[in-house]
């Protein structure tokens, strides 16, 4: 018991450190395809042919250049999860009621400032709901990072397969799908205070 939660908790911290730097990247990139068009479309094409590649072939290059382990994993999660993020962020900054900007632009507010102050705040549900999309997905994906030498709750599932131990196989399934199920549920209660709020 005390290995099994050992590994969900690795499992865990792996995925939301992932999920960190896929949100400040994510959204980042976001605002360069809101504020420079000629790069929507590049920025846009690159994070979805990286959703094409198969997620044991991207771990696989990327092993080749940082080797085994968990720096593999999370790069790899990071390249996953940007998809959701940029372009939930490019949508929301891009579907922000035109009068509103003229307003805050009649205000006297310069670019930065309209960003911070107006698109970025009343684009901010949508950005999280990518966000929310990227971490139930990210915990999924992340079992095969037993595979280059990661940690986290693939083990049990790869010592099961080998074995074919039904049980060790549930043993690292049913806390992911539980965490998969919790995050979904908690991030989507925040979710709708955001819209709420936004409205």
């Amino acid at each position: 018991m005390t290995d099994l939660f050992s590994l969900t908790m690795q499992h865990m911290v792996l995925v939301l450190i992932a999920i960190g730097f896929s949100t400040i990247i994510g959204i980042f990139l976001g605002i360069i395809s809101y504020w420079v068009p000629y790069l929507d479309k590049v920025i846009l094409w690159v994070v979805d042919s990286l959703q094409t590649i198969p997620s044991l072939a991207l771990l696989a290059i990327l092993m080749i250049f940082f080797g085994l382990g968990n720096v593999t994993l999370v790069i790899g999660l990071i390249l996953y999860s940007l998809l959701p993020i940029v372009r939930n962020t490019y949508l929301g900054l891009t579907g922000v009621p035109l009068h509103l900007k003229d307003a805050a632009r009649g205000m006297g507010m310069s670019k930065l400032q309209r960003m911070i102050k107006v698109e970025l705040p009343l684009s901010f549900p949508l950005i999280f709901s990518g966000i929310k999309i990227a971490t139930v997905t990210a915990l999924s994906i992340a079992v095969i990072g037993v595979l280059i030498g990661s940690g986290g709750l693939g083990y049990p599932i790869y010592r099961g397969i080998q074995t074919m131990n039904f049980a060790a196989i549930m043993k690292g399934t049913i806390p992911v799908v539980v965490m998969a199920v919790l995050f979904d549920f908690i991030m989507s209660k925040f979710e709708q205070k955001l819209v709420k709020r936004a409205k």
